[in-house]
Order: structure tokens, then C-alpha cells, then sequence
């Protein structure tokens, strides 16, 4: 049971999702691993199109690493709320993961 146990905690810590697909909940597992895509996704979308904005003001010129996350910060301010429920979603799933209720249907 221990090693059992050690695996879902890796694939829960991989991507929240997996540990629920290894238990058998097949449902759950890719809920949690569609809404991970989406946020990952949004936030991936969010700091393109701000950096983007930037670079096109910046034409030729250098930007440096400070510049873009400013740009970032200021443009998106609910690109933080992105991150959050990542944060919370996957703390969920490594919880829930290695929780000992068998909540699927074998």
C-alpha cells in the first residue's frame, strides 16, 4: 500500500488530475486536468499578449525582464486570480489524491 500511496502522491504533484486518474475516478481526474489547461492556458495567453504589447512599443529597442512583468502586472491585473486557482486546485488534488476513501467505481 505504501508504494501505491507514493505513486499517487508523484502524479498528483505532476499535474493535479493524475492521482485521480490512477485511483480509477475517471471523471474527476479530467475535470481537474481541463480546468489545470485552462488556467495554465489563460495565464499563458495573458503574459504573451502583454508582452507582446511591449515588445511592439519597444520596435528595435531592449526590454529587460523588469520592463515585461511590469507590463504584465499593470495590463492583467487578474492574471494573479489565474494563478490562485491553479494554486488551489492543485493543492486539492494532492489532498484528495492521497486521501484513503475510495471514491471510484472499479
Amino acid at each position: 500500500m505504501g508504494n501505491k500511496i507514493k505513486c499517487v502522491a508523484l502524479s498528483a504533484l505532476v499535474l493535479p488530475g493524475l492521482g485521480q486518474l490512477y485511483r480509477g475516478s475517471r471523471v474527476k481526474g479530467g475535470v481537474m486536468i481541463l480546468l489545470d489547461n485552462v488556467f495554465i492556458l489563460g495565464g499563458l495567453f495573458i503574459a504573451m499578449r502583454s508582452a507582446g504589447k511591449l515588445m511592439l512599443a519597444a520596435r528595435g529597442g531592449g526590454v529587460d525582464a523588469e520592463q515585461v512583468l511590469a507590463s504584465i502586472q499593470t495590463d492583467s491585473p487578474y492574471a494573479k486570480w489565474l494563478l490562485v486557482g491553479f494554486l488551489l486546485l492543485w493543492v486539492y488534488g494532492v489532498v484528495d489524491a492521497i486521501s484513503d476513501k475510495e471514491d471510484h467505481i472499479n
